[in-house]
């Protein structure tokens, strides 16, 4: 049976005239985009101007929300009532349904974002605080969740539309969470590396940690980051790697469960 995976990328991460990463470039390689929403990174223009680059070249839109954290790029942690937490995910995926319509595209998917992400895949009360959130908002919205973890398990509690997605960029720990970014190892630099690992995943089936342990698992989507000088060429080669090997990169069904 043929083997089929999406590529995702974060995009959308400048702000005003500070700009970060290649996102015209990576819409070449991506079939689904995750686009910042104004408070870990972006901001409206930004927005606007990706949302409509991503319709224009036919890549699936998702919003990706974080904390409110411009100075930190949502990749530090912070401590908030549930409520206000769900109501933190309502704004930012209302803003970005706007301006996805406003370009011409709809919202198909959601993606958690930095240290947000992080303790969501930790903390399966905390992930069912941020989907019910989006849920709410859009109930049809796919919810791309970080696999194996505790994202996946608020998910499946909620049985809403979810993708599982796999890092090309990223180390793992045995417990399919990400190896924290302060430690060495915990990013991947090397697009040789990065594209033979998301090959071996994808034919095993499985995370493979830092370790070497195999975690099986179900994989939808692979995530390449935005923001690292590498991610260009990490997504040409993890592209070319993956349909060398025959596997067949598409979007993601938006009727997964």
């Amino acid at each position: 049976m043929t083997k089929t995976v999406d590529l995702n990328a974060d995009m959308g991460e400048g702000f005003g005239p500070w700009s970060m990463g290649d996102d015209a470039a990576l819409l070449n390689v991506v079939t689904s985009a995750n686009i910042a929403c104004g408070f870990h990174a972006g901001d409206w223009d930004v927005m606007a101007r990706t949302m409509r680059a991503a319709v224009e070249q036919g890549v699936g839109l998702g919003a990706h929300p974080g904390f409110a954290d411009l100075q930190g790029f949502g990749r530090r942690r912070m401590q908030l009532p549930h409520d206000s937490l769900a109501n933190m995910i309502r704004y930012q995926l209302g803003a970005a349904q706007a301006m996805a319509r406003a370009a011409g595209g709809e919202i198909r998917h959601l993606k958690l974002h930095g240290a947000l992400a992080n303790m969501a895949a930790e903390n399966s009360a905390l992930a069912l605080a941020c989907y019910a959130a989006a849920l709410s908002v859009a109930p049809q919205i796919i919810i791309v969740v970080l696999a194996g973890t505790a994202q996946q398990t608020a998910a499946q509690q909620l049985g809403c539309k979810t993708a599982c997605e796999i890092f090309a960029d990223r180390a793992y720990n045995d417990d399919a969470t990400l190896v924290d970014r302060s430690l060495p190892g915990a990013v991947i630099h090397d697009p040789e590396t990065a594209a033979k690992r998301v090959v071996e995943m994808i034919q095993a089936g499985a995370i493979i940690a830092k370790s070497g342990t195999h975690i099986p698992s179900r994989i939808d989507t692979i995530c390449l980051h935005g923001d690292t000088p590498c991610a260009l060429d990490i997504a040409r080669h993890c592209k070319t790697a993956l349909e060398t090997a025959g596997i067949v990169i598409s979007q993601f069904d938006d009727a997964l469960t």
